[in-house]
């Protein structure tokens, strides 16, 4: 009996789907059915876009242009001596964008997507991360969608909205195909990791918003390679650039702690680290600066630093982000090997200057 209803359910469940297909590969008999909406979303389903990113993320692009004045045989002007754009952070009218785009600029002209224009005001500058922080009197501005725990992962489509060539705002897709990368935008510092990818950023794009296909800030924009290499730009993380913005609106500034030294990661067997998973014996230092605080403090070359206030070392980056967030001033405490000699030495940390 089972035997027989398995039989007869197979057979009209066979029969259900020749009808569909037979339905679905008929214009009439959709249509006398009243099936022609159903079906022609079942066989053209609707087309990829990211219209809901760009209505999200657009409006809070905006125009930055920095004029200087100069003088000539007709007396003094106004010139304009670079152009770029920024991101609308807050609400209340703070901006953040290149500190290429803004620096020495006597007087920064901002306009918006709704056509308004303002002068800005400079709340603070970071040439490290090549970031400004601007403010310009207004309320109620569309704020940039943010994601606090939001992080680039290689393989994400991103879209960078900007104004490349002052000729309007102009939207460039592309995908992530790197992250904490460093060292190869027009910033060289080691303290900055970059999101790489192809999505396009030309002469003013800098300082616009990468965003992902929801809309939400990615990064800002900030540079293409230096070499010769097409297709390759950088954006600054979302959440360096969000430390940065909150840093310069408590103090104006970012202060970051600097020892002089140089060193690279080893291994139990004393050869240098090749890969992020391997674990490590220490930092070997392969170059103190005589003036700075770690000779001071009483490090050489070829120490093995490994550990700072207690906490082993587990990279020369980990090394690095210490220091930066070391008030300059403070002490810590350096265990590490010399000789097969185990030492502490307490050095006060100095503070980074441009060119260390």
């Amino acid at each position: 009996m089972n035997f027989n209803i398995k039989h007869i359910f197979n057979a009209i469940a066979y029969g259900l789907a020749v009808a569909l297909l037979v339905i679905i590969l008929t214009p009439s008999l959709r249509e006398k059915m009243g099936l022609t909406k159903f079906t022609e979303n079942v066989i053209q389903p609707e087309a990829m876009s990211f219209a809901f990113a760009v209505q999200q993320a657009a409006p809070s692009v905006v125009n930055v242009y920095s004029v200087v004045n100069t003088r000539n045989t007709l007396g003094q002007q106004q010139e304009l001596n670079d152009l770029g754009s920024g991101v609308l952070m807050t609400s209340n009218g703070h901006i953040l964008t290149n500190y290429h785009v803004v620096d020495n600029a006597e007087l920064i002209m901002v306009l918006l997507q709704d056509g308004r224009q303002f002068s800005a005001e400079v709340i603070g500058l970071d040439e490290v991360t090549d970031l400004a922080l601007l403010k310009i009197d207004a309320s109620n501005l569309p704020a940039i969608p943010q994601e606090p725990d939001l992080e680039a992962q290689v393989g994400d489509i991103v879209l960078a909205i900007g104004n490349p060539l002052n000729l309007g705002q102009t939207i460039t897709q592309g995908i992530i195909s790197a992250t904490e990368k460093k060292g190869l935008a027009n910033n060289q510092s080691s303290h900055t990791d970059y999101i790489q990818m192809d999505a396009a950023i030309n002469l003013g794009s800098s300082g616009g918003a990468l965003v992902n296909s929801r809309g939400m800030l990615v990064g800002i924009n900030t540079a293409k390679a230096q070499r010769d290499v097409q297709g390759i730009f950088f954006a600054i993380p979302y959440k360096l650039a969000k430390h940065i913005t909150d840093l310069l609106l408590a103090d104006g500034e970012v202060t970051r702690g600097y020892l002089g030294l140089d060193g690279f990661a080893i291994n139990q067997a004393g050869v240098a680290v090749r890969s992020s998973v391997e674990s490590i014996a220490g930092i070997k230092i392969t170059n103190v600066d005589p003036f700075g605080p770690a000779w001071k403090g009483g490090l050489r070359s070829g120490d093995i630093m490994l550990a700072i206030n207690g906490k082993q070392l587990v990279s020369f980056q980990e090394l690095l982000n210490i220091i930066e967030n070391t008030k300059p001033g403070n002490y810590i405490q350096i265990s590490l090997s010399r000789n097969r000699e185990m030492l502490n030495k307490d050095v006060q940390v100095g503070k980074l200057e441009i060119g260390n």
